[in-house]
């Protein structure tokens, strides 16, 4: 009978011990290829509006097997380009009125948490712009593609250019600004390609 006790007191330690060992998963780091990738903007005003691209400097993507876990990528801030080849807009995006690129060369986006599963995910992380970091959400898919690189899209990243110190012709800053305000929200697409 004793015996039996204490068999059944060491298998109830070795349970107990084991249920607080979580398993440990090696993350796969992806490097995403800046050439292969892209990041457009979209700005719009009382007017109109205007588009172009920003180059990405580097980035990487951590995965557990097919699930986002983790990342981070850098934009070269002085290369931002508008669509109609407007040199004036150009100057006037890098100054800092808008992004100081003299000062502030990258903005950077570092994940912090991904919810979904598989192909599409909620990405949540912190975004950084003028040496000012705001968390921000945002919804992304996932695609493996035959070549064994893996492309993470997100179509539509909403961006408060307020809360990172760019006020230029804001309405909700100057309200009597009228007709030549500029949205305080911009949109970026970003597309990365990444390969392990």
């Amino acid at each position: 009978m004793k015996l039996k006790l204490t068999s059944l007191a060491l298998l109830l330690v070795v349970m107990t011990t084991s249920a607080f060992i979580a398993p440990v998963f090696k993350a796969d780091t992806y490097k995403v290829d800046a050439a292969k990738s892209t990041i457009t903007w979209i700005g719009k005003k009382f007017t109109g509006g205007h588009n172009g691209t920003i180059n990405l400097q580097s980035g990487a993507l951590t995965f557990n097997g097919k699930k986002l876990a983790g990342g981070n990528f850098v934009m070269d801030m002085n290369s931002i380009k508008d669509a109609d080849n407007s040199a004036n807009l150009e100057k006037h995006l890098k100054a800092d009125d808008f992004f100081g690129a003299d000062k502030f060369p990258t903005s950077t986006f570092v994940i912090k948490s991904v919810s979904g599963n598989g192909a599409t995910a909620t990405v949540t992380g912190d975004l950084t712009i003028k040496g000012i970091t705001k968390p921000i959400s945002f919804p992304a898919t996932l695609a493996w593609n035959a070549d064994g690189t893996v492309t993470a899209t997100a179509a539509k990243i909403i961006v408060d250019r307020t809360k990172y110190d760019i006020k230029y012709k804001s309405s909700s800053i100057f309200p009597e600004i009228g007709n030549k305000m500029i949205n305080d929200e911009f949109e970026l697409s970003v597309k990365l390609v990444a390969k392990k």
